[in-house]
């Protein structure tokens, strides 16, 4: 049996890896952790990471980027491997899971999604064919509780694109003020918010005469939770070190 401790247990995604974790029979949630440390289900609720008592076997990170970096270290304290699916992280965050790395197995996804991850591989297919003379457009739209913008999806699929260039390109966000041309070295990239939309991904391939368009849409949040338990099985199982969904899919 998996022993599992949640990092923003009662958070939207939180609450979605409860229900999906319970209907699981080899694996359990034993402890949450949460900003809010209420008792919403039927495993403890800790305030923080360091008054959590309960042996787990790895814990899952859907929380806020500024809690990151001491779980990160109570991580490294207990020997704990972790799941971090957290988006927005800044350079703090991304300077501890390369010093936990070195201690313990850290899993780190912009997107949990296997249909993302698969879209991420196609990107990097096709843009070599097409990066001399198609321009590149990322849109990506969630709901009005997303507090990072643009998301860390959109600059994951960026990331796919630039990586396959030749020539690297520079992002652009938005085009407010902007009132030049649109170069061949850019890639725009736009938010929207609104609703209660999970998540839509959009990769444009605008070229002479015609275009192509990539498109990722979540109809729930059960795809994030189901990758994130999927890279829990798999991380417990590895020694220490960066570890992605490249690396599960």
């Amino acid at each position: 049996m998996l022993k599992i401790i949640l990092n923003g247990c009662n958070g939207r995604m939180g609450q979605v890896l409860t229900r999906i974790i319970g209907e699981k029979e080899d694996m359990t949630v034993v402890a949450g952790i949460d900003a809010k440390p209420v008792q919403l289900n039927d495993y403890p609720v800790f305030g923080s990471p360091q008054e959590c008592n309960v042996e787990a076997d790895v814990i899952i990170d859907f929380s806020h980027f500024s809690a990151v970096p001491n779980l990160l270290q109570h991580c490294i304290d207990i020997k704990s491997p972790v799941v971090v699916a957290t988006t927005g992280l800044d350079d703090a965050c991304f300077e501890m899971i390369a010093k936990a790395s070195e201690t313990v197995p850290v899993f780190r996804s912009a997107n949990m999604s296997l249909g993302i991850n698969a879209l991420a591989k196609a990107i990097a297919a096709i843009t070599p064919v097409l990066e001399k003379e198609f321009n590149v457009e990322i849109i990506e739209k969630h709901h009005t509780k997303k507090l990072d913008s643009p998301s860390g999806t959109a600059l994951l699929l960026a990331d796919k694109v630039n990586d396959a260039c030749q020539v690297k390109k520079d992002y652009i966000y938005g085009r407010h003020s902007k009132h030049d041309e649109f170069k061949m070295t850019e890639i725009g990239i736009h938010a929207v918010r609104g609703g209660t939309i999970p998540g839509e991904h959009t990769v444009i391939y605008a070229g002479p005469d015609e275009v192509i368009e990539l498109n990722h849409l979540a109809l729930s949040r059960d795809i994030f939770a189901n990758g994130a338990v999927a890279a829990a099985d798999f991380i417990v199982k590895q020694t220490p070190g960066q570890y992605s969904m490249d690396d599960l899919v």
